[in-house]
């Protein structure tokens, strides 16, 4: 086997392994059906270096040499519609089938043109060219912010600027008088060379992309609690400092829902959820911008309100006291209510979090005592750091 061959095996078997990689990655990510599409890629566009050994040893060659061409562009059109559905981009698949048919018909009738001519070559080459860039302009054109983002459209469209040089490659180094002369020449040496490189190094890209977001969903999800929407304990942790860091005042707003163990009781673990997925759905939608809103308990969630004033946070904290006691629950008969107790606290100068929270936490506990159902403004923080000065 020639040296071209033997590269021809390898890129074969390189392609079916991303094929594998892709099929195995689409079972996580969110973009399966891109990873579908990019698996379906490699492996129409692997058939090619099928079709180019059959070429050289089974006739009639023309048959197997448009079929390498066919399968080669197939596989880097599915390519485009793989970036569509990564991308959420509108992608016009007739419009790509036309543009398909239309390349090959034109493989057909430049088959009889003398080889080794830069018209003939660059005929062959231009369509993977024009098919690659249509893949680099729907990536730029979804205005990626990454850099794997950023760097998956330059390699694409390094990738198809290759094949314009191809076509001059092909006329100075000698691709052979016939499409048997191919694998023998050593212009095809150097094309499968180029060409093992630059699917390994697109395939990883696509790979790293894919990879990323399945990392980032999974981050989401270890951080957000799936009952109520909001952040769970360790999101809230993990996000507090940066935001603590800013100007300050800042409050804690401690709340818990009343009663819950009855609702549990009377309706299950089902009117439960439902009381908790309501609360977590006020939260959201009042919320002001910025600020970090948590379930840490079963059924007590904590609401950070940076550059807020205590007053501010009390006014907010009466606001979501008198929208829960009113508004019914769905999933829950229309004539229950499920009331709220919280507990405010302003974050002090250089006080911890944890004290403001204690803070917080033992407004809402007297909120409880109190009848439940209103709010309670926590002990300034100089008292109380003063009793854990004594304690101490």
């Amino acid at each position: 086997m020639s040296g071209a061959g033997f590269l021809l095996t390898v890129n074969f078997l390189i392609a079916q392994c991303f094929c594998l990689f892709f099929l195995a990655v689409s079972a996580r990510s969110r973009n399966r059906v891109a990873a579908r599409w990019f698996a379906g890629c490699f492996a129409v566009a692997s058939l090619s270096a099928v079709f180019e050994l059959l070429v050289a040893y089974v006739p009639p060659p023309k048959l197997w040499a448009i079929l390498a061409f066919a399968s080669m562009l197939g596989g880097v059109f599915m390519l485009r519609v793989g970036i569509g559905h990564l991308y959420g981009l509108k992608t016009s698949r007739w419009g790509l089938a036309g543009l398909f048919a239309a390349f090959v018909v034109l493989d057909y009738v430049i088959y009889d043109l003398p080889r080794g001519t830069l018209p003939q070559a660059l005929l062959y080459q231009t369509p993977f060219a024009v098919a690659l860039g249509l893949s680099a302009f729907a990536a730029f054109r979804a205005r990626a912010k990454s850099f794997v983002d950023r760097a998956l459209v330059v390699l694409l469209a390094v990738t198809s600027a290759h094949f314009i040089v191809k076509a001059f490659a092909a006329v100075l180094a000698g691709s052979g008088d016939t499409a048997r002369d191919y694998l023998a020449s050593q212009f095809a040496l150097l094309s499968q060379s180029m060409g093992a490189v630059l699917v390994v190094a697109v395939g990883l890209m696509l790979l790293c992309v894919l990879v990323l977001e399945i990392v980032a969903d999974e981050k989401v999800n270890a951080e957000v609690d799936p009952l109520s929407g909001l952040l769970n304990r360790r999101g809230f942790d993990n996000r507090v400092d940066a935001l603590m860091a800013g100007q300050r005042p800042h409050s804690l707003v401690l709340c818990d829902l009343d009663h819950f163990k009855a609702v549990n009781d009377t309706y299950g673990h089902q009117g439960g959820d439902a009381a908790i997925r309501a609360f977590g759905e006020m939260l959201q939608a009042a919320a002001p911008k910025g600020a970090l809103a948590a379930r840490i308990g079963g059924e007590e969630f904590l609401l950070l309100l940076p550059h807020t004033s205590k007053e501010a946070a009390l006014l907010f904290a009466h606001a979501l006291r008198a929208t829960r006691a009113v508004s019914p629950i769905p999933g829950l008969p229309a004539s229950v209510r499920v009331t709220s107790s919280f507990g405010v606290a302003e974050i002090g100068e250089k006080e911890p979090l944890r004290f403001a929270m204690r803070r917080a936490d033992d407004a809402l506990y007297a909120a409880k005592n109190t009848g439940r159902d209103c709010v309670r403004e926590a002990e300034p923080p100089a008292v109380v750091l003063e009793v854990v000065k004594r304690a101490n």
